[in-house]
């Protein structure tokens, strides 16, 4: 082989590498990000990604994707996110969200992960059927479960997957009803989270006004409902009103 012949070869194989390279990268899927997201590179144990085939049977057979959702697939995200436990395990966890929140909520949870912020568990509404007084009680954190707001047409903010909860058994919801008799009822979600009422109290898992969680909250434009008055919801943390209901009259109509 002559001079000519050798360079034509070594030009003709350097083409062919670089093509490969470019074909190859071009082909590359992040394998955090899951079927159907963008290309957006997430670091390892979070991503956030489109609802799967394989995700929407699962929502629709537990249940948070009930038979008159009207909130489209399309605009619903899957997060997956990393936390800890009370004893620094590490655990994978996964939430279903509103698009309009997904990247602000997976920030939260890679700090609150970072700090090692106590979450003691997060999986799917669905594995409990979406039943949320049993979720609770399982300490669990979630967001999107479809449904309406008592005697409206309205979306709920959790129906919209614009609230997201947090150590629920140790953060319950709250409530003195008056009946129509004048008589008063209170009310507590869930049941079994009476003892933690009493905000004075140290236990673990407590969501506190000024804490990491409160403030990566508030920091993103979230509201807690630890500082309602007429109720309070300290598990509980949401997107404003005026956000919410816009989203719920369109999809409504």
């Amino acid at each position: 082989m002559n001079d000519k012949e050798f360079l034509k070869n070594y030009i003709g194989i350097g083409i062919l590498l670089v093509l490969s390279v470019f074909l190859t990268g071009c082909g590359k899927k992040n394998s955090n990000t899951g079927s159907g997201s963008s290309s957006k590179e997430y670091r390892e144990g979070f991503s956030v990604s489109e609802i799967s085939d394989d995700l929407f049977l699962r929502m629709k057979r537990g249940n948070t994707y009930k038979e008159d959702c009207i909130v489209p697939r399309e605009d619903l995200r899957y997060l997956l996110v990393l936390h800890k436990d009370l004893e620094g395990n590490i655990h994978q966890g996964e939430m279903v969200v509103h698009k309009l929140i997904a990247e602000d909520v997976l920030e939260i949870f890679e700090k609150l992960y970072d700090a090692g912020y106590p979450i003691e568990r997060m999986v799917l509404p669905d594995n409990y059927l979406a039943d949320d007084e049993i979720m609770m009680r399982d300490n669990n954190s979630s967001s999107f479960n479809f449904r309406f707001i008592s005697h409206t047409n309205k979306i709920s903010k959790h129906g919209l997957g614009m609230a997201v909860d947090i150590n629920t058994l140790y953060n319950p919801y709250h409530k003195i009803v008056t009946n129509e008799d004048g008589s008063t009822e209170e009310v507590i979600e869930p049941a079994t989270g009476e003892p933690y009422l009493d905000r004075t109290r140290e236990f673990d898992y407590k969501i506190e006004k000024d804490d990491l969680c409160y403030n990566l909250f508030i920091e993103k434009g979230f509201e807690w409902g630890g500082d309602w008055t007429d109720r309070k919801d300290y598990q509980h943390f949401e997107l404003p009103t005026d956000i919410t209901e816009e989203y719920s009259e369109k999809y409504t109509k």
